[in-house]
């Protein structure tokens, strides 16, 4: 198992291909810094761990990817969106996003804990202070945030950290539109890291990773596209989603 150091002026993490255990950890350790884990994502790793427990640096093989144009939406979900109940944002409340997603998504001893703790929470909060981490917001009628998720942009690749919902359907919605938005604006890869039936639905393969790190590697070596998130001087606006 690789050893990060966290003192070490320069944030460097073994090849993925060859130092990766079977469970797919990179390495152990190290820090959160902004540095570290804009590095992490250009090799195709990304953190995971419990609180009171060490950073732990991942790279699954295989890998969940969905490509936005072949971005699936059922007819429930596009009836939904035609009903016009959720209106959609980017970056409007990140802070607000992340405490969701940190929200325990059950009551039993299992699932009420949650991953995304506070190292966390104000690790993700730095890279979108850089501009690199970024948020989907889903309101209702009344003005209330009711589901959303957040992830990294870096070339044009988008990987996805995590979602929530507190009404039917919110977050689905919310992957939904931030998929098209990414597509319309030159996004090749959306990173869906680990298989899920729920992300699986819309469309999310599994490939093997050193085609995933192959197809990172060309999404990071061209412009990088300007996003559908606000950018500074800009108005932030609902806007509806739907397909």
């Amino acid at each position: 198992m690789y050893l990060l150091d966290p003192n070490a002026p320069f944030p460097t993490f073994p090849d993925p291909r060859h130092a990766s255990s079977p469970e797919g950890i990179v390495a152990i350790g190290g820090d959160l810094g902004v540095d570290r884990l804009i590095q992490a994502y250009r090799q195709g790793i990304f953190p995971w761990y419990n609180e009171y427990e060490p950073i732990l640096w991942w790279s699954p093989d295989p890998r969940l990817v969905l490509y936005p144009e072949r971005l699936h939406v059922s007819r429930s979900l596009r009836k939904a969106f035609r009903r016009g109940d959720l209106t959609f944002t980017f970056d409007r409340d990140f802070s607000g996003v992340m405490r969701g997603c940190a929200e325990p998504r059950g009551t039993t001893p299992e699932s009420a804990g949650t991953w995304l703790n506070g190292e966390m929470i104000a690790a993700y909060e730095r890279l979108h202070a850089h501009g690199l981490a970024h948020s989907t917001e889903a309101w209702d009628r009344e003005g209330r945030l009711v589901g959303g998720l957040y992830g990294v942009a870096l070339g044009r690749a988008f990987f996805g950290e995590s979602m929530f919902t507190r009404v039917t359907d919110a977050s689905k919605m919310a992957f939904v539109h931030t998929v098209q938005a990414l597509g319309e604006a030159g996004y090749r890869l959306v990173d869906c890291q680990v298989y899920s039936d729920h992300l699986a639905q819309f469309g999310a393969r599994e490939i093997a990773r050193n085609r995933f790190l192959a197809e990172l590697d060309r999404c990071l070596a061209g412009p990088e596209p300007a996003g559908p998130w606000p950018h500074p001087g800009d108005a932030v606006g609902a806007s509806s989603g739907g397909t």
